[in-house]
């Protein structure tokens, strides 16, 4: 019998948790675990830990598989990222960052940054082919104008995939950001001063501690 620590974690933004039900398979190079339930309730910003059983030594553990179902009402889950301890010791870690959305099963591989010719085993070739398929099928081009570069073959960046979705929107919202901040050091003087500063103090009613502390330090 051999036991794997598994440690599932939610991402820390709105609406991240889900109260659907989530298990995870663990798949190794010598075989793969059985279904393993995780939770039916989570919360943004937390993680859940169990243990999995298996028969036997499932070996270097090469990839994940997150299973989905959706019990009564349809509640997206966000996860982090996965850490799962072997009986010897070994970390693998599992970095997922994307929606899980309706009843689906999603895989993810071991987060070492391998490249393709570094796939010796079947099912990490499988995987990558999968992989590939979906990103053609998701980011399909059209011409916009004679004469103009090429641009995504949708209307809005609601028809893509909810993860892709979330970059777009994150990125607004960092762009926002920058805005308001540079709007801020307008308003406070600081765009448009035309003398020295006389001390750091003065520079610290603008910027935060830290930002005073590293302008300090360059100084």
């Amino acid at each position: 019998m051999a036991v794997y620590k598994v440690t599932v974690a939610t991402g820390d933004m709105a609406e991240a948790g889900t109260n659907n039900s989530i298990s995870i398979t663990l798949v190794g190079s010598h075989g793969e675990s059985r279904q393993t339930t995780v939770s039916f309730f989570f919360l943004p910003g937390k993680e859940k830990s169990l243990s999995v059983h298996c028969g036997q030594d499932l070996g270097p553990i090469v990839l994940i598989r997150l299973h989905k179902w959706r019990l009564f009402l349809e509640d997206a889950w966000f996860c982090k990222d996965v850490r799962v301890t072997a009986p010897n010791g070994t970390l693998y870690r599992f970095p997922c960052y994307q929606w899980l959305e309706g009843i689906t099963t999603v895989e993810v591989r071991e987060g070492s940054g391998k490249k393709m010719v570094d796939d010796k085993l079947q099912i990490l070739k499988e995987h990558r082919r999968r992989e590939l398929l979906a990103r053609q099928e998701a980011f399909r081009w059209k011409n916009f104008a004679q004469g103009w570069p090429r641009c995504l073959n949708v209307d809005s960046i609601f028809e893509l995939d909810s993860n892709i979705q979330f970059s777009c929107i994150r990125a607004k919202n960092f762009t926002g950001f920058l805005i308001f901040q540079g709007a801020s050091h307008f308003l406070s003087g600081f765009l448009l001063r035309r003398t020295s500063w006389n001390s750091l103090d003065e520079m610290r009613t603008i910027f935060s501690r830290t930002q005073g502390r590293e302008i300090g330090e360059c100084l």
